[in-house]
């Protein structure tokens, strides 16, 4: 039997008013109510990291962090994420090592029909966001579901990430495209 959880973060058709989900959701708000208002730095992140699926060791995150689950959200080691992120992670959200994001990024994973019949029946979907090792994302980037990012890549503010882009590049724009290369030194 697979549940409506194992179908949404395998990226299927799922109900996203399904009890288990719906728990899953509140508790996560009841939790981030509490620790985006935690002031100490250590004890405020050590909190985000429990409800994380996994976080490298260096794991430092400002206020107003909001997510749905938790449980798909990977990050690897050396994370810095500045005010107000949103990662919608009905699908996994994998982050690489050595990331910096800016303020106001969105993450988002949920996928709803254009058959309106199917969105009237509560019926969601999910495609995953991947993003490689030493990316930057200035602020106010939004990443569209599906997106797989390479190393090393730079989002200009106020970006939207609507198409995957490889390693090595400088995206910007709305929708965001390639505006120059990364030099990488030897």
């Amino acid at each position: 039997m697979t549940t409506e959880r194992e179908k949404m973060t395998a990226g299927e058709p799922y109900q996203q008013f399904d009890k288990e989900l719906i728990d899953r959701r509140v508790y996560i708000r009841q939790q981030l109510e509490e620790i985006n208002h935690i002031t100490d730095n250590k004890n405020r992140n050590n909190r985000f990291k429990d409800l994380l699926a996994d976080t490298g060791d260096d794991f430092f995150v400002e206020s107003d962090f909001k997510f749905d689950y938790g449980f798909n959200i990977h990050i690897g080691d050396h994370f810095y994420g500045n005010y107000d992120m949103t990662f919608l992670d009905t699908c996994p959200i994998t982050i690489g090592s050595h990331c910096y994001f800016g303020p106001n990024i969105g993450l988002y994973t949920p996928v709803h029909p254009l058959d309106p019949k199917q969105r009237n029946a509560d019926v969601e979907l999910g495609k995953p966001i991947t993003i490689g090792n030493s990316a930057w994302l200035g602020g106010r980037v939004t990443i569209l579901p599906g997106v797989t990012l390479g190393d090393n890549v730079v989002v200009g503010a106020g970006s939207v990430v609507t198409k995957s882009f490889g390693d090595n590049v400088v995206i910007a724009g709305n929708p965001a495209r390639v505006i120059k290369e990364v030099p990488v030194s030897d």
